[in-house]
């Protein structure tokens, strides 16, 4: 979700309103280590991510026109929730499938220790 076709070029606004675009110098990315969260790591960090996936859509298209697409009865929010259940229950199945495959050895999997 980049505001131009250059891939490492985003842009935000300050407080006054004034807006900048910012370019990533080298794509160098860090990651989490995920696999050592606890609970409450875990739900912190999905609770960022998911602000800001919603940041980048949010600035994909314009507020005023997609509240009128979508109108006001609750079609959408129910596509949307009954999307988000299905998309999880084929993760569950998903990994259940991997897990299956890693008992029969038909996938090898290395498992690392949490530190």
């Amino acid at each position: 979700m980049q505001p131009a076709s250059d891939m490492f070029l985003g842009w935000t606004r300050r407080k006054g309103g004034r807006d900048f675009f910012i370019r990533q110098l080298r794509d160098v990315k860090i990651s989490a280590q995920v696999e050592i969260f606890g609970a409450t790591e875990m739900a912190l960090y999905a609770h960022w991510c998911g602000r800001a996936l919603a940041l980048s859509h949010a600035r994909a298209g314009s507020a005023a026109m997609l509240c009128g697409y979508m109108g006001k009865c609750d079609a959408f929010d129910e596509a949307i929730a009954d999307f988000s259940m299905a998309y999880a229950d084929q993760n569950e199945k998903d990994h259940a499938a991997l897990a299956r495959a890693v008992r029969s050895r038909k996938v090898k999997a290395e498992f690392e220790q949490a530190a």
